[in-house]
């Protein structure tokens, strides 16, 4: 079973404790032998969801939008997103030089390709800007792949 993740960044100490219960439970119902996570590994549910797919013994394949994205990223994140692409199955990307909204939703749009299912850390309105959260779920809609949308109740994306 192959499970991709899109997911919103920044979110609170309160909401980051309940996402991760939540994708600890979610990545629990799969057997690890089975389980595959495809991930672009930025911060926030991407990366949590690798580490715990990790930790139940399931592989790993990340996506990287873009040649600069680590650059991209918070400065903090670095050493998360070298480990976690050291413990990298298999990196697939988009060609694209530059971290932009369009290469970002490149990477997403090869993940939504490369799964059966998606989990969506999406508190279910607009995305803030191209290639957000809501663009990832309607393109993997577009393309009939399953959505689980995994959001506490009561909580809220902005800090």
């Amino acid at each position: 079973m192959r499970v991709g993740i899109t997911g919103h960044r920044g979110l609170s100490t309160e909401v980051e404790e309940r996402v991760r219960a939540l994708l600890d439970e979610a990545v629990n119902s799969f057997d690890a032998t089975e389980l595959v996570a495809v991930s672009c590994i930025a911060d926030g549910p991407d990366s949590w969801f690798a580490e715990a797919v990790l930790r139940h013994g399931g592989r790993l394949e990340v996506v990287v939008p873009a040649a600069e994205y680590r650059e991209s990223l918070p400065d903090w994140h670095h050493p998360v997103d070298d480990r976690l692409l050291s413990h990298a199955a298999d990196i697939h990307e988009t060609g694209m030089t530059e971290s932009t909204s369009q290469a970002h939703q490149a990477g997403s749009e090869i993940l939504v390709g490369l799964v059966d299912e998606l989990l969506a850390v999406w508190d279910g309105k607009p995305a803030r800007g191209y290639g957000g959260t809501a663009d990832v779920v309607a393109y993997a809609e577009q393309t009939c792949v399953p959505v689980r949308v995994l959001w506490p109740g009561g909580a809220s994306r902005w800090r």
